[in-house]
């Protein structure tokens, strides 16, 4: 760690981050957008638009066919995914979709004009609102144990260079004691998931009926990274974190920890981080016009791979049967094309891990178990 403070001001990672990725001139604000530096699932292939898709249509039926369904694609980027599902509906569903697309930076040219576009999430969301690697965007306390074992704020200037701060104390600290308990060894790093686990709560709260969705890589309790997550990507390639708004800023997800909470709050600020910490499957608040609140109760949230999510929702990998490319050559190509697209979504050690996080409101237990009837409740080893 640097000593010298005179070339730069010291900030904790959380508000380093938030300017350089959303301040005036961030990284999410630049005219070329996420795709210009990282591959999604999103861009790798429209099977995962198609899954998505898919997936509405099942919180459909669960909701009994409303008249109006609504579509929530929540940090849209340009819009890649509200565009690619509202294409992939069937028509009885499409005309009666709401599509928003919800970010910070401008509307893109040439975007389907039934998609509307916002800097904030809708209220009363009846349908399903879904976040693909957001939360590992919200920005968090960077925390490392110094040699006395004391767990210290890490600080960093514009320049990338970091420093130890002050011990973390208060809510901060009660929340590495219960999601994220450090050995007293020097050099140990966290990442305090607080902001997040208020994010997601205040996403959920915009529900009325409905899922709620965050995809992101993501790591539980039992195996959390001894020095943490966060890293950086500029042009392509990973690098090391800057906060200097040319590259974004990303950590990995205590999503446990954010199924384990839910918000009173009206849903607005859900981008930077506003809202309550509550259990999960407690009474709750939701979103009403003008900020008030009524109590609700959440159905269990669900935890599981993006591999066995996909597989549910019909991405498979499975490779079409050679006998095809002698009778329908084009087809087989086409068929082969798709199953290796579908395998680079599912697969292991890549895209496969992400997690995928599912709040149910305001549906039938037995309804919200349908969305993805073929996830097993636990990853298969």
């Amino acid at each position: 760690m640097a000593d010298d403070t005179s070339a730069d001001e010291w900030r904790g990672w959380r508000a380093a981050a938030q300017d350089a990725l959303y301040g005036p001139g961030g990284f999410y604000r630049r005219p070329e957008g996420p795709a210009g530096h990282f591959r999604t699932s999103v861009h790798a292939s429209p099977l995962f638009a198609t899954a998505v898709a898919r997936l509405l249509c099942r919180v459909d039926a669960a909701l009994g066919h409303p008249a109006v369904l609504d579509f929530v694609d929540l940090a849209a980027g340009h819009g890649e995914l509200a565009a690619g599902v509202l294409s992939a509906l069937p028509a009885r569903v499409a005309s009666r979709a709401r599509v928003y697309a919800v970010e910070v930076a401008g509307r893109p040219a040439g975007l389907d004009h039934r998609i509307e576009w916002r800097s904030e999430p809708p209220r009363r969301v009846s349908g399903l609102l879904f976040a693909n690697e957001w939360l590992d965007n919200v920005p968090v306390e960077v925390v490392e144990v110094d040699s006395a074992g004391v767990r210290r704020r890490v600080l960093v200037r514009r320049d990338g260079t970091q420093r130890l701060g002050e011990p973390v104390a208060g809510a901060e600290a009660e929340w590495l004691d219960r999601w994220w308990p450090l050995p007293a060894e020097e050099g140990l790093r966290a990442e305090i998931g607080l902001p997040r686990d208020s994010a997601w709560a205040a996403a959920v709260s915009c529900l009325d009926r409905g899922l709620a969705v965050a995809v992101d890589y993501a790591h539980t309790a039992d195996a959390r990274p001894l020095f943490g997550t966060l890293t950086g990507f500029r042009d392509g390639r990973e690098t090391r974190p800057v906060p200097d708004g040319a590259c974004d800023l990303t950590a990995h997800v205590a999503l446990d920890a954010c199924a384990a909470h839910a918000s009173p709050e009206t849903g607005a600020g859900a981008r930077a981080g506003a809202g309550a910490e509550m259990e999960a499957g407690a009474e709750t608040g939701a979103c009403t016009p003008g900020g008030h609140t009524r109590a609700r109760v959440y159905p269990p949230a669900r935890l599981v791979s993006q591999r066995d999510a996909l597989r549910a929702l019909g991405v498979t990998g499975a490779r079409p049967p050679l006998s095809l490319a002698s009778t329908h050559p084009a087809e087989y190509v086409r068929a082969l094309a798709s199953a290796g697209e579908a395998a680079e979504l599912t697969a292991a050690g890549g895209l496969g891990d992400f997690g995928w996080l599912l709040q149910p409101v305001g549906v039938q237990d037995g309804d919200a178990a349908d969305l993805l009837v073929d996830v097993p409740d636990h990853e298969e080893h």
